[in-house]
């Protein structure tokens, strides 16, 4: 579902890690914007995508070394604004007749501090108000001399042409990232940016809900379409948003694998069957999940038998349906972004991911991905738009194996009845003191071992459980929660108390990286 009613602005990436970081800033201004590999862009893309502005992104490469990426040369012909980012200002400069050298000494890394030389240009609008700015350096080349046209505005101690603009062409260069955290007004500039690029904000989850609906009944007609129903916040967005274009052609199938946390399934059931009075088969495998991992201790071993039977289950479902197809996933923005690999080389797996990859076409299904343009933030401004609950829409992450990796080892019913009660208490204690929206995600962990108490005058023989709570603005990230001691005392407490079974509770206090948000 390609964006052609707004104005767009093109993100040429180059490799950055933080690339991403740049559409979610150009998005927080309600900016369409799309981001495209630079072997993608061609003459005949810019045409085709016609874009109102251009941002060059940061990358690993030396403009230096002749096989180093470009962007087409008529990009410069568009006469439209552009902005290049580090790599992206280095490329400009060397490209319009500027020179960059390698590091010698003039190499940054982190924060760094930029100084005005001249205060008249407007990008730099409500910059430099204390006399200079932090920013965040990542570079090693330098550029020595800028090209023809360019005046410099800002200069850091190893950066002369930290900020440099040919205000006659619209082009602007930094050699820093003004998307990263730790450019603390770096939001500023790409606000002033796309204000002289003319864009007025027209970018809102109104407008995108309205244009979505009218794209899946076009591209739907009068077919059947079945959707994988996790119970998760990004499926739930993509069914309600598809129910309200073409209503009961759509059937939900939600697999209750036994993995689901206390309560979730009449959750997920009552809310999409009576409430919104949805088409939904809930197809209840427990007994077919928790019998094939019996006995299972490897992590990976898990999620392959997890997303194995998922797949089988939801195709043996799927078949009940008849005549479908279209199958609807609530894929992600970022999800298509990270499936193109910038250097075309393979990425490092840290883990499998639990998904219904491969269904469409051994099904003979088209995919029907009305999500695939939003950040996850947004698909939550989606979701109040489309009227699902704030508690709903609001709910931390669930991974799709469920509790399966949240109890390392051997899986067992037992377990995972620990395992939910302590859950449940965790977190009915985060929003008893009101916690929960500050933290991204939380929850309890069930430990391949038992520890020696003492209850009652009695000894004990329980599992010992970790705590996990973490603040991150991704994913991609994570540190853990900063709770007060008082907090954990009480919790451990209760939990102790409360759930039979548990008799140790610990708090995992590592950040990502080096550790994982989940423990498997």
């Amino acid at each position: 579902m390609t964006n052609t009613s707004h104005d767009r602005l093109l993100i040429i990436d180059f490799g950055s890690q933080v690339t991403q970081l740049i559409a979610r800033r150009l998005r927080e201004l309600n900016v369409y914007c799309e981001i495209h590999p630079f072997q993608k862009v061609t003459e005949e893309f810019l045409a085709e995508f016609s874009p109102k502005a251009v941002i060059f992104s940061g990358g690993p490469a030396s403009v230096i070394d002749a096989s180093s990426p470009r962007p087409p040369t008529s990009v410069f012909d568009l006469g439209i604004p552009i902005l290049g980012i580090c790599y992206g200002q280095q490329v400009m400069m060397q490209m319009l007749g500027g020179k960059v050298e390698r590091g010698h000494g003039t190499a940054e890394f982190g924060r760094a501090f930029v100084t005005p030389e001249e205060s008249d240009l407007l990008l730099l609008k409500g910059w430099f108000d204390s006399g200079r700015e932090q920013v965040w350096m990542s570079h090693g080349d330098h550029v020595s001399e800028i090209a023809p046209g360019f005046k410099v505005f800002g200069t850091s101690p190893n950066a002369p042409y930290a900020i440099t603009a040919d205000t006659a062409r619209n082009f602007y260069a930094v050699q820093f990232h003004p998307e990263v955290h730790h450019t603390p007004n770096g939001s500023k500039l790409y606000e002033n940016f796309v204000r002289m690029a003319g864009f007025t904000g027209d970018w809102t989850m109104g407008a995108y809900k309205d244009e979505a609906i009218r794209k899946i009944r076009e591209q739907v007609g009068d077919k059947k379409v079945i959707c994988g129903l996790s119970g998760g916040v990004d499926s739930s967005v993509a069914a309600v948003l598809i129910h309200e274009a073409i209503g009961d052609q759509l059937t939900c199938v939600f697999v209750d694998h036994g993995l689901l946390r206390q309560g979730e399934a009449e959750e997920v059931v009552t809310m999409f069957r009576d409430h919104y009075n949805m088409p939904l088969i809930h197809a209840d495998e427990q007994d077919l999940f928790l019998g094939e991992l019996d006995g299972q201790f490897d992590p990976e071993t898990k999620r392959k038998i997890i997303g194995r039977l998922f797949i089988d289950v939801f195709q043996k479902h799927a078949a009940e349906v008849g005549g479908a197809k279209f199958l609807a996933q609530g894929t992600l923005y970022p999800d298509v972004i990270e499936s193109v690999s910038f250097s075309g080389g393979p990425s490092v797996t840290i883990k499998s991911h639990h998904n219904v990859g491969g269904l469409p076409e051994k099904m003979g299904l088209k995919l029907v991905e009305p999500l695939r343009e939003l950040f996850k933030d947004e698909v939550r401004a989606l979701g109040l738009e489309l009227g699902l609950p704030d508690s709903f829409i609001g709910r931390h992450p669930f991974p799709g194996p469920g509790l399966a990796i949240r109890c390392p080892g051997e899986i067992t019913r037992e377990k995972l009845e620990i395992l939910r009660k302590a859950d449940a208490v965790f977190i009915d204690q985060i929003r008893k003191h009101g916690l929960y929206d500050e933290i991204w995600q939380a929850f309890v962990a069930i430990l391949p071992v038992r520890t020696v108490g003492v209850m009652g005058d009695g000894r004990t023989y329980d599992f010992a459980c970790a705590l996990r709570a973490v603040t991150s603005v991704d994913g991609m990230t994570a540190d853990y929660y900063p709770f007060s001691h008082e907090f954990l005392g009480e919790t451990a407490t209760r939990i102790i108390n409360e759930v039979q079974g548990i008799n140790r509770v610990t708090y995992d206090i590592t950040s990502k990286p080096p550790g994982t948000i989940e423990w498997e």
